[in-house]
């Protein structure tokens, strides 16, 4: 498919290049998330084209994503409420355990489902005026996008517990301490911030990149013990690749850079 049919209206896509950017394109709503957009990600993500190494997702205007369209909510039986959840985790598995690596660059309201589709992604970057909530135990509801699933693994049940039950709202600073994003910037920097990560990322062997989102989150899984067998398979695959085999030769030769502070 050519880059120019990805996206639509409600999701603005370039894939013309090594780094995707993907913006949602809702302003007027907060980048929330009806069925349409929904859709547009997921068949984005299983779309992206073979030269594409890394995506970077942002919101557009001064939300990245205020979660589920609930002017678009309607009643549903109990199968079609699983039916409909499962929509999203089938979405939003594209993004975890898709074809690259993908960054999120954060302003705004990072609630609800928005925060769903931020702990999806591997790295995230947070403006200042980032805030993190889970509004869903106060308006009778229940995370339906994966949340229960990711968001724990990044700041542990109880903090989570606290945020669905109380309706706690975490700061861009508070959301850094406890593990919701990796980076903190200045409003307005999100964006350069997750581009100039990507061209990093995008810098690594597509073998290696891929092992490291495909294989860590299954390890975290698993017991010791087979983690430990798959990380050696994995290992194994990897410095078989030609182009990691290229990579240590030029380590080995000095035309490689050494890891030092600050890098």
């Amino acid at each position: 498919m050519s880059p120019t049919q990805l996206g639509s209206e409600l999701l603005h896509v370039d894939a013309s290049g090594p780094i995707a950017l993907i913006r949602l394109a809702r302003p007027a709503k907060r980048n929330a998330i009806n069925d349409a957009l929904l859709a547009d990600l997921h068949t984005t993500f299983v779309r992206l084209p073979q030269h594409v190494r890394v995506a970077v997702v942002h919101g557009e205007g001064p939300h990245f994503c205020a979660g589920l369209d609930l002017s678009a909510l309607s009643e549903r039986s109990a199968a079609e409420g699983i039916l409909h959840s499962r929509s999203w985790h089938a979405a939003f598995d594209q993004i975890q355990f898709g074809k690259v690596p993908v960054i999120a660059a954060l302003n705004g309201a990072v609630v609800g489902g928005g925060l769903e589709l931020a702990s999806a992604c591997h790295i995230r970057v947070a403006e200042r005026s980032c805030y993190f909530g889970l509004p869903e135990g106060q308006r009778g509801l229940f995370v339906g996008g994966g949340g229960s699933a990711r968001v724990p693994r990044l700041i542990g049940v109880a903090r989570m517990v606290d945020m669905m039950l109380t309706g706690r709202v975490y700061s861009a600073e508070e959301g850094v301490a406890a593990g919701l994003a990796q980076y903190l910037v200045e409003d307005g920097e999100g964006l350069a911030k997750a581009m100039a990560l990507a061209e990093r990322v995008a810098g690594n062997a597509p073998l290696s990149n891929f092992a490291v989102v495909q294989a860590l989150p299954r390890i975290a899984d698993q017991s010791q013990s087979d983690g430990l067998f798959m990380e050696s398979l994995m290992a194994a695959i990897a410095q078989a690749d030609q182009g990691a085999k290229d990579r240590m030769n030029a380590f080995l030769q000095g035309r490689a850079g050494k890891v030092r502070a600050n890098n």
